[in-house]
């Protein structure tokens, strides 16, 4: 009978450093917790502070926990958060791009990118390319970009309109968010795959029971909440797959983690396809300038 991976086959991350973002509750919180007890390092890298030192204080005896304020949503708050992790930390080990948004109503981002795509991709693009530099020497470090199975769901990277101000569809535009996640990451280890030192892999919680269904429309909630128990897993389940790409010794850059169960709702973490057009290398290149451009991060990769 084939063992399934756990938490438990996390190995010893004593004397590794963890960034991951969105950690103070959820997947990102289930995350840090197992990294920390593991030995590692771990910086909560949150948009609320206070909220972040309430979920520090959770972590067991002896973690080492740090909170650093990251607001994805602002660039300026992202180069503040990268030029503070280059005074606090020496290196970098596992960065993990995990914090997002859902479907909220049109809103945007501080330099008026629509918040999802803003949020989820572009902030966390700019955020890894500002940190690289602390990861390219550090042999077997990761960046895991956190996607969703929403990459398939009405998912496109509309070039015409990236900022969906013609019109809004919050369905559309979290899956254009979550495709560019999966996208960067196959680009990024591409561009990695040279340096011999960094690897970038992707992973995706399933359909886990965690806060980020909060904007979603009221009748939305309520189906998902009446359904919830068939087909979904709780964030500690959730988080596997970001482990697994996190620490596995076996996971090769490029890889996209997920679970194992029908429809990729729920199950064991294990190597998952995602959708063809994910792997459309030219639309990977031409989102990748685009951010650049938006962003005005370069990276010193590629």
């Amino acid at each position: 009978m084939t063992e399934h991976w756990t938490a438990r086959d996390v190995p010893d991350q004593t004397g590794r450093v963890a960034v991951v973002t969105g950690a103070n509750t959820g997947l990102g919180f289930e995350t840090a917790q197992v990294l920390a007890e593991r030995g590692a390092s771990v910086v909560l890298a949150v948009r609320d502070v206070e909220k972040g030192k309430q979920a520090a204080a959770r972590f067991g005896a002896g973690a080492d926990v740090t909170v650093q304020e990251l607001d994805l949503a602002s660039l300026e708050s992202v180069r503040t958060a990268a030029a503070e992790l280059h005074t606090a930390l020496p290196k970098i080990d596992l960065l993990i791009n995990n914090a997002g948004v859902m479907y909220p109503p049109r809103q945007t981002t501080r330099e008026g990118f629509e918040l999802q795509f803003g949020t989820n991709h572009l902030g966390h693009f700019a955020f890894t390319g500002l940190l690289l530099d602390l990861l390219l020497p550090v042999p077997g470090s990761r960046v895991v970009a956190v996607a969703s199975i929403a990459h398939r769901l009405r998912a496109a990277i509309h070039f015409d309109d990236l900022q969906w101000e013609n019109s809004y569809d919050r369905v559309a535009a979290y899956g254009q968010s979550k495709l560019a996640n999966l996208m960067f990451g196959y680009e990024l280890q591409r561009r990695l795959a040279p340096h011999g030192t960094t690897v970038a892999l992707a992973a995706h919680p399933g359909v886990a029971r965690t806060e980020l269904m909060r904007n979603s429309p009221a009748a939305l909630r309520g189906v998902f909440s009446a359904v919830a128990p068939l087909f979904t897993q709780d964030s500690a389940r959730g988080a596997l797959p970001i482990l697994r790409a996190a620490t596995d010794p076996g996971a090769l850059g490029g890889q996209y983690y997920g679970p194992d169960g029908l429809g990729g709702y729920r199950g064991h973490p294990e190597v998952v396809s995602s959708s063809p057009q994910s792997h459309d290398l030219a639309l990977q290149r031409r989102l990748w300038e685009v951010s650049e451009e938006l962003t005005a991060v370069e990276y010193p990769v590629g």
